[in-house]
Parts: C-alpha cells; structure tokens; sequence
C-alpha cells in the first residue's frame, strides 16, 4: 500500500529482458536500506526487490505489468517516481494507492498557469471498464506517475492535474510533455463503490 508521495527520483542503469519478462536495474539514494522482496512502487506500479548492489537495486517487470504501464517504454538514463510502502501507523499524506496500474494515458497539453503548470491527459475508454470504477471525477483523486493528484475537468477520456514547483521539480514531471506516456491508477474507492452498487440492483 501506497500514498501517492514520491519519496525519490531514480535513474534506470541497466535493463535486461528475459523471455517475456524486464529486469530494470536503479541508482538510487536508499538502496542500501532496501530488502530483497521489499515492495517499491515505480511510476506508480508496485514491483519486488530482487537483486542489491551498491548504490543499486533490480526489479522484474511482467508480461502483464508492461502492457498495462509505461514500464516497456523506459532507456537507461530515464527517469522514475519511486516511492516505499507505507509504515503501518503513518500519516496518509496523499490518498491510498495500491501500486497496481489500471492503464497508461498520454499528456495532450501543458499549460504555464502563472507559477504551477496544468497538464491534460487523454486515456481510453472502455463503457464496462467504467462501471467497474474506472474513470474520473472533478476533485477525485487519480495517481499518475506514482504521483497523488486532484482531478480537474474530466469528461471520459482526458482529465487535467495541477503541478506545483515541488512537485514538478521532485518527480519526474519535469520530463513530461506533450506526447509523454504516463501511468494511472484510478481511485480504489470508487472501484468498490461501482462493484458495491452493480451487486445490489
């Protein structure tokens, strides 16, 4: 379990494809302090310790993991939001965040909003996806990149986000524009909220 407030941006190394899987290999401030099969969540998408080395750590990616996520698209050099599992008894300082990515959507605009930045995102649409909980809602919350935001101005297939100068200058938003690839997870609790109401009618 997550709370969408990135904890660090690290820098791919190494990657390593074996049959249907990615081993993605980090620099990364707190490597030393990590476990193997510790859980960290990369653009948003929760994935297990394997391997550790100095100053470095390796996840494997899945077959399933890289057709829903940005995770097929990365370079050695690329950038990622990592974020460790929250401690039982912290504050949830964004919203909860399971790490499991619904699917990718892509950035249509970004806008200089006089200090912050507004970005817009367009995703696909899928009407059974939808009643599952799959959408967007003015003021809800969306993870995108990891990262907790506010929904602004959705309609069915694009939403906007506002970024803040922390924000943009400690994620990986600084390197997202017009045609950038990003992650999302809807919010969990309109997901079981949609399945609470189709089991009742």
């Amino acid at each position: 379990m997550f709370s969408g407030i990135i904890e660090a941006i690290v820098r791919v190394t190494a990657i390593e494809r074996e049959l249907d899987n990615l081993h993605l290999t980090f620099s990364c401030p707190f490597a030393d302090e990590l476990k193997i099969d510790q859980s960290v969540a990369h653009n948003g998408v929760c994935l297990t310790v394997v391997r550790k080395s100095a100053g470095t750590y390796t996840v494997t990616a899945m077959k399933e993991t890289l057709e829903r996520s940005n995770l097929g698209l990365l370079q050695v050099g690329d950038e990622v939001n990592v974020e460790r599992s929250m401690a039982l008894g912290g504050r949830l300082d964004g919203h909860i965040v399971q790490g499991h990515v619904d699917q990718t959507a892509v950035c249509r605009k970004v806008e200089d909003a006089s200090g912050s930045w507004t970005y817009t995102f367009e995703h696909g649409y899928d009407a059974e996806m939808v009643k599952r909980g799959y959408f967007t809602v003015d003021k809800g919350s969306v993870t995108v990149n990891g990262v907790s935001l506010t929904v602004c101005n959705p309609t069915d297939t694009t939403f906007q986000v506002n970024i803040i100068p922390y924000t943009h200058d400690h994620t990986n938003f600084h390197n997202i524009q017009e045609g950038t690839v990003v992650n999302l997870e809807f919010d969990i609790i309109g997901k079981y909220l949609s399945r609470m109401t189709s089991l009742i009618r």
